[in-house]
């Protein structure tokens, strides 16, 4: 792994997943690309705009109890399953695989999520959901298990109103090209997030598929599933990230079969 520290100006950092942190708790097997929960790193709390990349795998009849966000954009995309979503603003919505979700949680929001595997009247209700749903140990790729990756980023400004937005993009995936799914004003993403300076891109690469990622200051690549090759930084396997300063343009290929990516286009970064 290249020091983080070679950032500060052009460089690449490849993170393996086996380097994450990790949380289990029964129903719940999270992997942590950043500083989360009793995970403290202070090397390791953001990068760019990017401060939470969490690879979570949630058990039939699991889900996290209704909790509260303030001030962040959070984007779930699914890969495997179904999550179920409940919020305070009266949202209710199922994300699959393909279905880019946005949640601004603004000025405050309580929201809660379980796998749709599972879920019944008496543990999902509309209005509160109050205990982390038991469930059994989550099993990665069993048909019942949901898996998905969150992301937080920070937004343009404090005290919006909270927010919910979702949409379909699977036949746009189909293409093999890189895909914008969540973008700030004037990205022509398919869902809108309160940040100008931030794009997360998703691709599902077909084998010998390539893709050049986008020219900016801070790109952050995560392999979500199948194995690419990186331009300059060589091959990266399902987990594993790569954070980009100032190349432009690296090619991305699925050398041995498909692959799929999401990849963050950052034009500013915490502090600066």
């Amino acid at each position: 792994m290249t020091d983080i520290s070679a950032l500060r100006g052009v460089g690449i950092a490849v993170r393996r997943a086996d380097g994450r942190a990790v949380t289990r708790n029964g129903w719940l097997d999270s992997r942590h690309s950043f500083a989360f929960g009793r995970h403290y790193d202070p090397a390791n709390t953001h990068f760019g705009l990017l401060l939470v990349g969490n690879d979570d795998h949630v058990a039939p009849g699991g889900g996290f109890a209704t909790h509260s966000h303030r001030d962040m954009e959070i984007v779930t995309w699914v890969l495997e399953g179904e999550l179920l979503h409940t919020d305070s603003t009266g949202t209710h919505g199922t994300i699959r695989p393909g279905v880019a979700q946005r949640m601004s949680a603004g000025t405050g929001i309580l929201h809660a999520e379980m796998n749709a595997v599972g879920a019944t009247d008496d543990s999902w209700t509309a209005d509160s959901w109050t205990a982390d749903a038991p469930g059994a140990r989550p099993v990665p790729g069993d048909p019942g298990t949901v898996h998905f990756i969150q992301m937080w980023v920070t937004p343009d400004h404090t005290g919006i109103t909270p927010s919910y937005a979702q949409r379909d993009v699977t036949d746009a995936l189909a293409t093999g090209e890189l895909v914008a799914i969540a973008g700030g004003e004037g990205s022509n993403a398919a869902i809108d997030i309160q940040q100008r300076k931030a794009v997360l891109h998703a691709a599902r690469l077909p084998a010998a598929g390539r893709v050049h990622l986008p020219s900016a200051p801070w790109a952050h690549l995560f392999v979500a599933r199948g194995a690419v090759t990186l331009e300059s930084a060589g091959e990266l396997d399902t987990g594993d990230a790569a954070r980009i300063r100032g190349c432009d343009g690296l090619a991305v290929t699925a050398e041995a079969g498909p692959a799929e990516i999401l990849v963050w286009e950052m034009h500013a970064a915490l502090g600066r």
